[in-house]
């Protein structure tokens, strides 16, 4: 890389950030697009492989993702918000049977007074919130109808999304010949190899450990559902996205799911087949979800995962949180290339030549 081509990248990446920052609510249909379009182009090939023109394989996949999207909404979502309706009503007794009988199990171990926990209180106050709900809901209602600026950037965000998406699916073969076209003729093959390379990683956690989040939230869900656990999934949704890091789902969701079997079961093996389900769920990720969607392709660390979200979404708000993951793994990639490079130079075997 010459020095001016070192300083033209260089002053991209700075007015590429700023644009970001200062366009980042504006920004946001269009970085959902681009999520959307890159999740859907490996369908949209598949179609085409089999015969299908582009524009035909894009409305495929439209139409999947349509009806999808109709199911959450007419069943998932309603059964959701119900459940969490009736957790948060049935708090103060969850409450009261956790400060009449675990928390004095627990201070006669920890030697802990019976009231340092006012469990019941607590529960009581977020229930009145919830009863409340309804009041603040019209309100915030009210002001969003109120305002035309709002509602008319949610209905044009709204309107956006699928419009953007369907373009971009469309012409993403094109798009990415085009800018492979832009690239400087000598930087080319190694830009190529780092970008396949940023592509697998990427892939590896948006294709595949996004997959495995909705297939253990099914499989958490509907197991719960089949022992017989009242808030199945709720707790099958949380420990599904909880999945976002390695294990994480599964200690949340255990956790989250014996304290509702304690509460609701007085069956030793009703308890027992909810940590079966969990079991079970864990065994299928390893042996089965992760070895068929992820394979043995490098994912990103799960410490990066979270300190991606975290760092994107305090610099860019929630346009930095779409951008987080596809830029640390670029970053990734670029840190084992520069690795790499580094081993090689005369920086590292400088003391072989003293």
């Amino acid at each position: 890389m010459t020095v001016a081509q070192r300083g033209f990248l260089l002053g991209v990446l700075v007015v590429l950030g700023f644009l970001i920052y200062l366009l980042g609510p504006v920004l946001t249909p269009f970085l959902v697009s681009m999520v959307l379009a890159y999740l859907g182009d490996p369908i949209v090939d598949w179609l085409e492989r089999r015969g299908l023109g582009r524009t035909l394989s894009v409305c495929i996949v439209f139409l999947l993702v349509s009806l999808i999207f109709i199911v959450a909404l007419l069943v998932v979502i309603p059964g959701l918000v119900k459940q969490v309706r009736i957790a948060i009503e049935l708090l103060p007794t969850l409450g009261h049977w956790m400060q009449a009988t675990l928390v004095p199990k627990l201070s006669e171990y920890a030697d802990l007074p019976p009231d340092l926990f006012n469990l019941k209180d607590l529960s009581t106050r977020l229930s009145g919130h919830w009863n409340e709900g309804g009041g603040v809901l019209k309100q915030v209602s009210h002001a969003v109808s109120g305002s035309t600026m709002a509602m008319a950037g949610f209905l044009a965000n709204a309107f956006l999304v699928p419009v953007v998406t369907f373009y971009l699916l469309r012409d993403w073969d094109h798009m990415v010949h085009n800018i492979g076209l832009m690239i400087p003729r000598n930087l080319a093959p190694t830009v190529i190899g780092l970008a396949k390379q940023c592509d697998e990683v990427l892939g590896a956690f948006l294709k595949g450990q996004l997959m495995v989040m909705l297939l253990l939230g099914l499989t958490y869900g509907v197991g719960l559902w089949m022992v017989g656990l009242q808030f199945a999934l709720l707790v099958g949704l949380v420990a599904g996205l909880a999945s976002i890091v390695p294990y994480m789902g599964f200690i949340v969701g255990i956790g989250i799911a014996m304290v509702m079997a304690v509460f609701q079961f007085d069956s030793f093996w009703q308890i027992a087949s909810v940590v079966g389900v969990f079991v079970v769920g864990q065994a299928l990720e390893g042996m089965v979800f992760t070895p068929l969607l992820v394979g043995d392709r490098i994912g990103l660390h799960p410490v990066a995962v979270i300190f991606a979200i975290m760092a994107g979404g305090q610099l860019f708000g929630f346009a930095g949180i779409l951008l987080a993951l596809p830029v640390a793994a670029v970053i990734m990639v670029l840190l084992v290339h520069l690795y790499g490079n580094y081993k090689g130079s005369h920086l590292y075997h400088a003391s072989d030549k003293s």
